[in-house]
């Protein structure tokens, strides 16, 4: 089960909502920032859901928005997956080590001006994470949303921390 169902599911336990609700949940959460949630297809994830049993849709509300709860099935699914999250290690899928991959097919040029815009970029993430850790709270978020802004600040700087390292490795000709 993706992430992103998982998601949709644990926002729902806590009651049914709209899917426009649960948007604004996950968003409340920043999951655009630790998560690869495309807003986009929320709708389309809960009424797939909804056909498999994992949802149920309730009555239409104004403007002839549906309202999905969680049924027993979905419950006990996202509790399944849940743990699993907790146990499992997978791969962390990043289109920067297809990047680093073909390092070597990039002039020496290119691949210095890219790390440079590379490092600039991850700093001002870093920076804009950082300004968002506590700030959720005032819109209702739990405290410990803050701890997946937290792991995606030190994964942030752990990159940051390559790139300059590798850096050095490519001004001193030996990457690559």
């Amino acid at each position: 089960m993706s992430s992103t169902r998982v998601l949709l599911l644990g926002v729902l336990l806590d009651g049914p909502l709209h899917g426009y609700e649960v948007r604004r949940r996950l968003e409340l959460m920043g999951t655009q920032h630790w998560a690869n949630v495309a807003y986009g297809s929320i709708y389309h994830g809960l009424g797939k859901m909804a056909d498999e049993g994992l949802l149920e849709r309730m009555e239409e509300g104004k403007g002839g928005k549906t309202l999905y709860a969680i049924t027993d099935v979905g419950r006990a699914e996202f509790g399944r997956h849940l743990l699993s999250h907790w146990w499992e290690i997978k791969p962390i899928v990043d289109p920067f080590q297809v990047a680093i991959t073909f390092m070597d097919r990039l002039s020496a040029g290119e691949l210095a001006s890219a790390m440079e815009a590379r490092a600039a970029q991850l700093q001002f993430s870093i920076g804009m994470t950082e300004r968002a850790i506590g700030g959720k709270q005032a819109y209702g978020a739990p405290r410990h949303i803050d701890e997946c802004l937290r792991l995606n600040i030190l994964q942030l700087k752990a990159q940051l921390a390559w790139v300059g390292e590798a850096a050095e490795k490519v001004r001193n000709g030996d990457l690559p």
